[in-house]
């Protein structure tokens, strides 16, 4: 494990391995840069693989704000200081909105993958309403209204495979409730409008992969905005499509790599 410090002093940890090109590797909330295991070993025989830790998370410094342009920001701090070169940037949930709002800002890149997390963040906030409450309460029900989010995501996710990520997960109030503050704060039409400003600066080629159909009309909404932006839909694998079928997922990471 390696350190780097961000422009604020925050300390974000990150693992290295493999050679080849660069590939940088971002988790989802709650999570850590482990969540991704299973498919490592496989990219790294031929990628420089970086997966790393956002603030807040894993073995990286508690330090607020929880924001995508914060994260986006750190993970530019992390490129340059480890000297990567145009790495293909690879997010799941949580990280699929950073490595979004990081292409967006310009910073360098390959491509964009986005594993299965609609920007269309208006959507998200009618499902998390009911929770709010809850999960601005006390520790039992903050760890409740977590798990009721979860609960619903896992497809064909293995069941070790999901007491794998829950041994993994540190659900810290104060860390959730600052990633999430703006789907509180913000009206629907707000966070859309939020999403599409941190979408329309991406220029180079973007893939979204979701493990359930984001609809007809999220795709043309994303297309509108992303004109070069692919969107693929793997059926019946839920929130982890790249868990489900890491092989698969290498394979594709390959192929959209080759066509840049």
């Amino acid at each position: 494990m390696g350190t780097v410090r961000t422009s604020d002093g925050a300390h974000l940890a990150y693992e290295q391995g493999g050679a080849g090109r660069d590939l940088v590797l971002v988790h989802g909330v709650t999570e850590s840069r482990h969540a991704w295991d299973p498919v490592v070993a496989d990219l790294e025989s031929r990628w420089r693989v970086t997966a790393v830790d956002v603030r807040g998370h894993g073995e990286s410094e508690r330090r607020a704000p929880y924001d995508a342009v914060t994260f986006a920001s750190d993970l530019a701090t992390i490129v340059d200081t480890l000297d990567l070169e145009r790495p293909l940037m690879v997010g799941h949930s949580m990280g699929g909105v950073i490595v979004s709002a990081y292409g967006g800002a310009g910073h360098p890149a390959r491509g964009i993958v986005n594993v299965d997390q609609p920007m269309a963040l208006g959507t998200f906030k009618a499902a998390l309403e009911p929770l709010i409450s809850m999960l601005q309460g006390d520790d039992a029900s903050f760890r409740e209204a977590v798990s009721t989010v979860f609960a619903v995501l896992d497809g064909a996710l293995p069941a070790a495979e999901r007491a794998r990520l829950d041994a993994l997960a540190r659900p810290e109030q104060a860390v959730v409730l600052g990633v999430w503050s703006q789907v509180f704060e913000l009206a629907a039409v707000e966070l859309d409008a939020l999403a599409a400003e941190l979408l329309s600066g991406i220029r180079v080629p973007y893939l979204a992969i979701h493990g359930s159909d984001p609809g007809v009309e999220y795709v043309q909404w994303l297309l509108g905005i992303v004109t070069n932006a692919r969107v693929e839909v793997w059926p019946d694998t839920g929130h982890y499509p790249h868990l489900v079928d890491p092989a698969r997922f290498g394979q594709r990471l390959d192929q959209f790599d080759g066509g840049l």
